[in-house]
């Protein structure tokens, strides 16, 4: 069990030094903890804390909660990337300044469709409104 806990740790030191996990950090902690990369790879990938690409110097988090979603939240995710110009799978710009995520609630119910870009909440958002917001933080 100890070791699991080392584990842990090591990954979250990496993720808060670097703000994610690459595939160098995976072998070193692999040859230093004795651990198989696949066993490594395994645990950074089930746990949502840990990223395994870079992230981008803004975080959009996009809410998919229930009153979201009824007021056109997926519609939303895909107009933002668009507008981002994200292929499917990407979830970082090419210019490296915004990192789409989707999550399950902001808690901001009353605002839906919410979006929340670093520390601050957009209610009611629109594609055109959440343009002109992107384009404030570029």
């Amino acid at each position: 069990m100890e070791l699991k806990g080392n584990l842990i740790r090591r990954l979250q030191k990496v993720q808060t030094d670097k703000g994610y996990i690459s595939a160098e950090d995976i072998n070193k902690i692999s040859e230093e903890l004795n651990i198989s990369q696949a066993h490594i790879y395994g645990v950074a990938t089930f746990y949502a804390q840990f990223r395994l690409k870079p992230l981008g110097k803004h975080t959009i988090k996009m809410c998919r909660g229930t009153a979201c979603h009824v007021a056109g939240s997926l519609n939303l995710v895909e107009e933002t990337r668009g507008i981002l110009n994200l292929k499917h799978g990407e979830d970082t710009t090419q210019d490296k300044i915004f990192t789409i995520e989707e999550v399950a609630c902001l808690g901001c119910c009353s605002l839906a469709p919410a979006v929340m870009i670093d520390k601050e909440v957009f209610g009611k958002v629109t594609a055109k409104k959440l343009k002109q917001i992107l384009d404030g933080y570029r």
